[in-house]
Order: structure tokens, then C-alpha cells, then sequence
């Protein structure tokens, strides 16, 4: 099993973008996804910023990814999306049926990221035709479901053509919007927000009437009020996953990633308070199953 590092999905000031994918370089990542995939207006790294960091990660042996947005609204960001396309190094990480579309347009292979509402084997074949490579499997789905489709896969014979990542470790982005919540939180519209989501390095909290932590807003995205958390589930992941994904929260992260991997073949379990795994288990989102 191989070990990824998700794109930033927070907006992060440089230097702690710099800082981090400096720890990242000298980890055991197997795969650094780099690039912005929630608002065009978190300007800090454009796109020949990403295209320089990949190439510095990949002189240092990682397999680079660059994801793209998962929401286009305007001509702008579709300029940008076909310039990280044609970057003619690193593979893409299509978030958007756009990006799909333009990989497929270009003879370009291209990873299915989780943000894409791919549910069915047949849906993959139609994917795989066009150039997909590798699925991230969205993050609502159970083991359970993941075993019935690969087994819908291999009938088909398509199963061998594509890898499988979960998204293990991280809030799981559930949602997208036009609307900016982060803004409106503080209330500013979404044309006049001021990038205030640099304020929340993980997203602003949201608590249910009760005190429980409900959701976290991430500019356009819902994201869940806990941490999801797969590290002491992935016995129950082999051979029916190729890849697990950490989604960057921190430096922390890195530390994280190295516990899984310590973990992969360990049935000692690894505390983690404060976290849910009910998706994976095909219960409640929120819920924790020891």
C-alpha cells in the first residue's frame, strides 16, 4: 500500500505552504498532491509556483500530482485549469468534470479526485476510456461499498486499469458552494471577503445547538466538524486499496502520515480521540466505530 499526501485544502500563507512541503520532501510519502482546489482567489502560489514545487518534490523522488479546482464559476479559472493541464511534467488530479473533459481533450491521463460523484462500475469504465488512471473514491462511501463495486471491476475487467485511494486521515470536504461561508461568517460578501479564510488555517468550527462540532467552513467548502480518521482500519483495506490519503491539517500531518504507515501491518491500536470513521463502516458520518 502506498501513502499520499492530499493537496492543502485550507489557505495557508506561503512561508507555512513552503514549510510544510519542505517536511513533506523528507517524508515517506509515496504521492504529494500540490495545487489550489477550493477558491481561485487564494492567490499566494499561482500556477507556475505549483509547476516549480513539483519539480523540486519530484528531484526528491515523490510522485507529484496537481489537483485542480472542484468548482469552476468564470473564463479566468478555466485558463488557469488548461495551463496546470498542460504542464508537461505531473499528472492532474481532475475535480471537476471540466477538468475531465480537457485532460480527455489533450491525450492527457488524469486521477479522478474525490470531489467528482463517481458511484458505479460503469461510470469508472466511461472514466477509464477517457484516461483515468487512478479513482479517489468519494469520501461518503464505505468499505462495504468500495468491495461490491471492485468486485463489479473485476467482472467487467476494467479493475486492473486504475489504482484506489481513500481519503483516510483529514476533515472530509463534503460539499461545495457558490456562495462563500467563511465570508459570510464574517459578514462579507464573497466578492469583497478579503481572503479572510487565511484567518482559519483548519476551517471555522461550526457547533450544533448542543455544543457538538457539526461542520467546518472552509470558504466554498462543508467540510465535517470532526477529523476523520482511518489509521486503525486499514487491516480491513487490503487488497481493495492501493492508496490511503492524508489531507494536510499541518505540520502534524507528516507525523501522522508516518504513524499509518508504522501501523499497516500492526494490529496495535493508535488512540484517536476526537476523530469519527462511520463512513467506512457504513454508519453515521459522525459517528466513531472502535
Amino acid at each position: 500500500m502506498k501513502y499520499s499526501l492530499g493537496p492543502i485544502l485550507y489557505y495557508w500563507p506561503t512561508q507555512q505552504i513552503e514549510e510544510f512541503y519542505h517536511l513533506a520532501k523528507a517524508s515517506s510519502a509515496d504521492i504529494i498532491y500540490i495545487g489550489e482546489t477550493v477558491c481561485s482567489k487564494r492567490r499566494n502560489m499561482k500556477a507556475n509556483d505549483w509547476i516549480e514545487l513539483g519539480k523540486q518534490l519530484s528531484q526528491a523522488g515523490k510522485e507529484v500530482v496537481i489537483s485542480t479546482m472542484a468548482l469552476l464559476e468564470a473564463p479566468s479559472e478555466i485558463r488557469n485549469l488548461k495551463k496546470l493541464i498542460d504542464n508537461g511534467d505531473f499528472l492532474i488530479e481532475a475535480n471537476d468534470v471540466s477538468a475531465i473533459e480537457e485532460a480527455h481533450q489533450a491525450k492527457l491521463p488524469f486521477v479522478c479526485g474525490p470531489a467528482v460523484n463517481v458511484y458505479n462500475a460503469y461510470a469508472l469504465k466511461v472514466l477509464l476510456d477517457q484516461g483515468m488512471q487512478r479513482w479517489v473514491m468519494p469520501v461518503e462511501l464505505s468499505r462495504d461499498w468500495l468491495r461490491k463495486l471492485s468486485g463489479e471491476c473485476h467482472e467487467m475487467n476494467i479493475r486492473e486499469r486504475f489504482e484506489i485511494e481513500v481519503f483516510a486521515y483529514g476533515h472530509l470536504p463534503l460539499a461545495y458552494s457558490a456562495r462563500c461561508f467563511t465570508a459570510q461568517s464574517e459578514g462579507k460578501s464573497k466578492d469583497n471577503c478579503e481572503t479572510c479564510c487565511i484567518n482559519y488555517p483548519n476551517g471555522r468550527e461550526v457547533k450544533s445547538q448542543e455544543g457538538q462540532p457539526l461542520f467546518t467552513l472552509n470558504g466554498i467548502q462543508t467540510m465535517s466538524g470532526d477529523c476523520y480518521d482511518l489509521i486503525n482500519d486499514q487491516q480491513s483495506m487490503k487488497g481493495l486499496v492501493d492508496i490511503v490519503r492524508i489531507s494536510p491539517l499541518g505540520e502534524e500531518s507528516i507525523e501522522h502520515l508516518e504513524a499509518f504507515r508504522k501501523r499497516a501491518s500492526s494490529a496495535e491500536h493508535y488512540p484517536t480521540p476526537d476523530t469519527v470513521n462511520g463512513y467506512w463502516h457504513q454508519i453515521a458520518g459522525i459517528r466513531q466505530q472502535d
